[in-house]
């Protein structure tokens, strides 16, 4: 595999420094009500939150992301969560590193610890819950029987309701500075890549195959977030769900290599996807996964229809 500067590699070292999770994503966007029903018919529950809206999942309440207004959607922080005794390390580490603090955006607490990543976006470590699973979640797979009918009628059937963010996807204009820049500050870590055009890492702690992905682009954006369900057949109602209130524009269904998860994509109204997912790859803390470089041919997906032409495409490079 080539060398990255800055790069480093898996350790199982007693106490090692990186954050755990995601906590929390906060992107603008210029029409809120788009917002609203988008993320509402995905599955989502989308709640007022004073000037912002809340990206809620279901079953347990927790809020992975908020959207506010913005002349054009952009994706403005991500908040990443440590352990409490890992705060004052991240705090000594950052000033080791000579990396600049900022302060939090107007209406965002200062309990974080701020600072801007390699493409410049705002990033928050701050303590929090460990929203990455212990371990690998298991998928449901309802036994079929023989002598009786086994799929519901389509007006019983349930509502895809996404368990949790499992990944953000974002473009950047060297995917190398994002490795040296998200291992050597936060210290994730890669876990698969495809030369210089795609590179997905994950937190040392446990984590799905990764956390954090990037994609070659002219300019910083966002690809997709990447929402985990509970079984193939919530894939597949999400995606009727979304067709059937007018977002049908997508990619999917299909899997992926790198990560094995089966997906469909779905376009939001600003270019980017929000993805159903599920049966990710699960990277445990104990073991040292070895970051391997793969073709692009073999590495984007098993089987699949044909990717949509703009499926690659950065519209907030374009405006």
């Amino acid at each position: 595999m080539t060398a990255i500067p800055g790069y480093v590699p898996a350790t199982r070292t007693s106490g090692e420094l990186g954050i755990h999770s995601i906590g929390e994503f906060v992107m603008a966007v210029p029409v809120m009500e788009r917002a609203v029903d988008f993320y509402r018919s995905f599955g989502l529950d989308v709640r007022e939150d004073g000037p912002h809206l809340g990206l809620h999942t279901p079953t347990d309440g927790y809020r992975w992301g908020r959207i506010v207004p913005g002349p054009a959607k952009t994706m403005q922080h991500v908040t990443f969560h440590c352990f409490e005794a890992d705060l004052s390390r991240f705090r000594a580490h950052l000033d080791d590193l000579g990396i600049a603090r900022q302060d939090p955006p107007p209406g965002f607490d200062d309990a974080g610890l701020w600072f801007r990543d390699h493409d410049g976006m705002l990033v928050e470590i701050r303590v929090g819950v460990k929203t990455t699973p212990e371990e690998k979640l298991e998928i449901e797979q309802p036994l079929t029987v023989p002598s009786m009918r086994n799929a519901l009628y389509r007006r019983n059937a349930p509502k895809a309701e996404p368990r949790r963010l499992s990944h953000l996807l974002r473009f950047t204009p060297d995917v190398d500075r994002a490795i040296a820049f998200y291992s050597r500050v936060l210290g994730l870590r890669l876990s698969d890549r495809s030369g210089e055009y795609i590179a997905f890492m994950h937190a040392i702690h446990g984590c799905d195959h990764h956390l954090m992905a990037f994609a070659k682009s002219n300019a910083p954006g966002m690809h997709h977030l990447s929402w985990d369900v509970a079984s193939i057949q919530h894939i597949g109602l999400g995606a009727m769900t979304m067709a059937d209130k007018g977002y049908a524009k997508g990619w999917g269904f299909g899997r992926h290599v790198l990560g094995s998860n089966y997906f469909h994509y779905v376009q939001d109204p600003w270019g980017s996807f929000s993805e159903y997912s599920c049966d990710i790859d699960y990277i445990p803390s104990t073991i040292d996964w070895e970051g391997l470089d793969h073709q692009p041919e073999d590495g984007f997906y098993l089987w699949g229809p044909t990717p949509p032409e703009d499926f690659i495409r950065n519209y907030e490079a374009e405006g």
